[in-house]
């Protein structure tokens, strides 16, 4: 398994937290791989110019919105750079209390992608760091996607498609026919302070921000996130 974290720089203290804990739960065996924008544009990758800043936040001209990430999109390049095998990505404000390699235990190679299936949670207006937090079909689904690169469904998505669908496309797989999106335990994207933790533990996704934001007011996981420091 590859594993590819989302990185922006404004969020660097909370990528390397999840670097280490992936270390960690998997005894230095995974080295995840950061989707860095400069990078990825650097390497022809990543030609969408549609950047702009509204009100303090970028601005995809694309979609028609905001989007609090600069790995927003990146994210869909995953099979594209992964190609075969199996390949997770991650947003960056996680924490991984669980080896993931132990999903692969439960997923089927009829599937093309494999996501925590959330359904209708709390609104949380503004989002993380007051961004605005957009609605959009399938949210959450794309925080935590474990890849089967091998699926012929993935070739459906091209580098072009990367560049040029709105954001609300990508977020949807629209790619992707319902029974080729199989479904993860959903410890393995649990939202921390907005449901209950799991009987389990798997991967902490600090969806509503952390320590590592100005003017944090707290949360329920910060200390177990300072521990890894």
């Amino acid at each position: 398994m590859r594993v590819f974290i989302g990185y922006d720089e404004r969020e660097d203290a909370a990528a390397e937290v999840a670097r280490r804990s992936l270390h960690t739960v998997t005894g230095g065996q995974i080295e995840p791989e950061f989707l860095c924008l400069s990078k990825l544009i650097a390497q022809g990758l990543l030609s969408r110019r549609v950047i702009d800043e509204r009100g303090g936040q970028d601005y995809d001209l694309i979609s028609n919105a905001p989007q609090s990430t600069r790995f927003a999109i990146s994210r869909f390049l995953t099979p594209i750079l992964c190609q075969r095998g199996y390949a997770l990505f991650v947003d960056c404000d996680v924490v991984f209390l669980q080896d993931p390699r132990s999903m692969l235990n439960d997923v089927h190679a009829c599937n093309a992608i494999n996501v925590v299936k959330h359904g209708n949670l709390p609104n949380q207006t503004p989002k993380m760091g007051g961004l605005v937090q957009q609605a959009y079909h399938r949210k959450n689904w794309s925080s935590v996607m474990l890849f089967n690169c091998d699926h012929h469904a993935n070739r459906r998505l091209s580098l072009r498609d990367v560049n040029e669908r709105p954001g609300r496309d990508l977020h949807a797989f629209y790619w992707l026919n319902d029974d080729e999106i199989g479904s993860l335990d959903p410890r393995w994207n649990w939202l921390v302070d907005v449901q209950r933790r799991p009987e389990r533990d798997g991967i902490a996704h600090m969806t509503l921000g952390g320590p590592w934001i100005a003017g944090w007011q707290g949360g329920s996981f910060d200390e177990e996130w300072k521990a890894r420091c």
